[in-house]
């Protein structure tokens, strides 16, 4: 089996960001917007995740339709993870960043102590892809709580939350490309801060102005991000820009 995962480049953090605001939008959407609720929200996502998933593990390499397809499903679906703790049983915010933040870090210890390495130029069995998906579904609902609980809980605001997790990326890439800080542990805080930045820029985009928000609604601005990583994906297919990784390399 060839790695799974495709090459870091720019147009695999564009689509990241973009993925991140369309799970906060389209949750929200199709909770609030198509009547489904948290609870049938849920239920339709997580069973089209399962779905996405059994295609991305079965096949034997990295495809971008289908690996992309997958990282927004888990997007949405952490998304409602945090969203059916917070408004369905009563969960703090600071109790489910908590919650999902030792999540993550038994994933990474786990994954570490069974393959030695966190890498993901690696992911070419199955056992580190599944916990490659497991660490991507918590960074997913980590950064959906800890993006919920800056703007809302902390009082913050969507748009300086959108600041605040935008600098730290900057000083993780700072550190990376000018200290030569450790690129596997670079990877995964930039890929943790990239969701509750793009959580928090989803709500500033989509909430009224009212509540701090630019009012672009949650259908315009799932529209437009979704839109936009599915040019970027077919863009990459036709090209085949980020497939180097892909083919094996381990660098």
């Amino acid at each position: 089996m060839l790695n799974k995962v495709p090459e870091i480049t720019i147009y695999f953090w564009i689509i990241k960001i973009l993925a991140t605001t369309v799970g906060e939008t389209a949750a929200d959407f199709l909770n609030v917007n198509l009547h489904l609720g948290l609870t049938g929200t849920s239920i339709v996502m997580g069973m089209l995740l399962l779905a996405f998933l059994v295609v991305q593990i079965r096949a034997n390499k990295y495809v971008p339709w289908i690996y992309w397809l997958t990282v927004v499903s888990l997007s949405i679906f952490g998304t409602l993870l945090t969203d059916n703790l917070v408004d369905n049983f009563g969960v703090t915010l600071q109790t489910t960043t908590t919650l999902f933040s030792v999540a993550l870090i038994a994933t990474f210890v786990c994954w570490y102590l069974s393959e030695k390495t966190l890498s993901i130029h690696s992911i070419y069995t199955t056992k580190r892809e599944l916990f490659y998906w497991a660490a991507i579904l918590f960074t997913f609902a980590l950064g959906t709580a800890a993006g919920d609980l800056a703007a809302e809980g902390l009082q913050l605001g969507y748009a300086p939350s959108t600041l605040i997790f935008g600098g730290l990326i900057a000083l993780v890439t700072i550190a990376y490309y000018v200290f030569k800080a450790n690129a596997v542990a670079a990877f995964w805080i930039a890929y943790i801060l990239t969701r509750p930045f793009g959580a928090s820029c989803g709500d500033f985009l989509s909430q009224p102005t009212a509540n701090g928000g630019l009012g672009l609604g949650t259908i315009g601005t799932s529209a437009l991000f979704l839109l936009t990583i599915l040019a970027l994906v077919g863009y990459l297919t036709a090209t085949r820009k980020n497939e180097a990784c892909a083919r094996g390399d381990t660098a």
